[in-house]
């Protein structure tokens, strides 16, 4: 039985009616990324166990607050050059919705699967809904930073939520950050299934705590933390003086890491079995990590090192996050920013590159972005308060913005406010000189916005060829 009109009486009909939505919704604008798999849902909802039944290789699950996209790229790429044909979320609708989507989108009429293997992006507060629905083979838990509290609470009651999901998990591998205390301490609920990836070159931290670091205490007994470094925000190596909880030893590290600013970065890949030194085209300590979070899941899978190298290396950028465009004469590069901890990996980032930075900062409150957003003062922008920046604030809250990057020393006559996306991206383009490149550091959805914008006005077809505003 693999027909799809076999799963349920009548369903053939709702899946047609599913798709034909979705496909009228895409070619309108709208994307199509959730619609159909709310419909589908409604009439039958159980239709992604069923779906994924059909995939031989069954699913990888992976969450975060910060990386998930980027990290289930990366993954993909890895699979890929291993041979195997994925079904993906690859949009980022990681909502059950956008996996009952992907799902149907992998389904032929007649019910087989398109794909291999599955592998989808969860947002953190559904990850234990569709961990008991999908049976996934592997799953990958990278971080758990603040973010949308107006959503989902303290982090603890994620961390909760995700205790409980692993502890119910069946075949999958678990492949966890060892140096986020928040997750790492799961990997005990699964000693003879798990697998722990962690930075091990202390030179690539810091001694001193951020001010958005969000795990301060132990997991077991309360007390405070001692770290010998920290990576970012919470994330390092860390102890407990008083009941003993440490940090795992990672079995898949990153050793001898090498930041190289908005060029990219690299590092020597550890495992128990081999070592690779990986040159990967992504910015920042926190690509690092999502890199690292993907060769420990090739890992697990047995992909060879060479094919992990090599889908490492070939990655470039995910949906929104280090896009770069060449616009008269000019580089336009999205950073996405969402949360402190990830803010303050761009501007420590940003900070490794030499001479004036153009910023133009897109802070919007919409629902997706978290309607609270007082996180903007936990991050560390008086790093470039005294430094040479030319800054554009829009989006909903951009008067907002505006103040705090006020209070973090930015002199105003190098700051402008024009909420509306568009005519601030004329203005941030305006103020930056040929040659050089603008950092487009948007929230999620007015990194969409900016996104339909650029495709709009530009022709975005050769990522880096000279587009001209139309």
């Amino acid at each position: 039985m693999n027909k799809i009109d076999e799963f349920t009486p009548g369903i053939s009909a709702k899946v047609a009616l599913a798709r034909a939505v979705g496909s009228l919704s895409s070619r309108l604008g709208y994307g199509g990324t959730t619609l159909p798999g709310r419909i589908i849902r409604f009439f039958d909802g159980d239709i992604s166990q069923r779906l994924i039944s059909r995939i031989s290789q069954g699913c990888i699950l992976v969450s975060a607050t910060n990386g998930k996209t980027t990290t289930s790229s990366i993954i993909d790429s890895i699979l890929k050059e291993n041979g195997a044909q994925v079904a993906r979320n690859r949009e980022g609708a990681n909502l059950a919705a956008g996996v009952a989507t992907a799902l149907l989108k992998n389904a032929s009429s007649g019910g087989r699967p398109a794909a291999d293997i599955g592998l989808f992006e969860v947002d953190e507060a559904v990850f234990p809904e569709l961990a008991s629905q999908l049976d996934p083979r592997a799953v990958l838990l990278i971080n758990l930073f603040r973010d949308q509290l107006d959503r989902y609470g303290e982090l603890e009651h994620i961390a909760e939520m995700w205790r409980a999901a692993v502890q119910r998990l069946g075949r999958a591998v678990l492949i966890i950050n060892a140096d986020d205390p928040l997750v790492a301490g799961m990997a005990k609920l699964r000693p003879e299934a798990s697998l722990c990836f962690g930075i091990e070159d202390a030179a690539a931290g810091g001694l001193v705590m951020q001010h958005a670091s969000d795990s301060k205490y132990c997991t077991v007994c309360g007390h405070s933390f001692e770290y010998e470094v920290f990576f970012m925000g919470h994330l390092g190596k860390y102890h407990c003086p008083n009941c003993g909880n440490r940090r795992p030893s990672p079995a898949v590290s990153a050793e001898n890491v090498r930041l190289d600013g908005m060029r990219g970065s690299s590092f020597d890949l550890v495992t128990p079995r081999w070592r690779q030194t990986i040159r990967i085209s992504l910015p920042g300590l926190y690509n690092v990590y999502n890199a690292l979070g993907a060769a420990a899941c090739g890992y697990s899978l047995d992909v060879a090192p060479e094919q992990i190298k090599s889908g490492l290396e070939r990655f470039s950028a995910a949906f929104g996050r280090v896009e770069r465009l060449r616009i008269g004469g000019k580089t336009v590069c999205l950073l996405l920013v969402k949360n402190p901890a990830g803010f303050n990996e761009v501007v420590r980032t940003l900070l490794i590159e030499p001479g004036r930075k153009n910023l133009l900062l897109a802070l919007n409150d919409r629902i997706a972005d978290g309607r609270d957003i007082s996180w903007i003062w936990d991050v560390d922008l008086e790093a470039l308060g005294d430094k040479k920046v030319s800054a554009t604030c829009t989006g909903t809250r951009a008067a907002e913005m505006a103040m705090r990057l006020k209070y973090a020393g930015l002199d105003a006559s190098r700051l402008r406010v024009r909420p509306d996306l568009s005519a601030a991206l004329k203005v941030a383009m305006a103020h930056t000189r040929d040659g050089e490149t603008l950092y487009v550091l948007p929230t999620y959805t007015a990194m969409l916005a900016i996104r339909r914008i650029i495709h709009k006005h530009f022709q975005p077809e050769d990522e880096m060829a000279d587009l001209v505003w139309r």
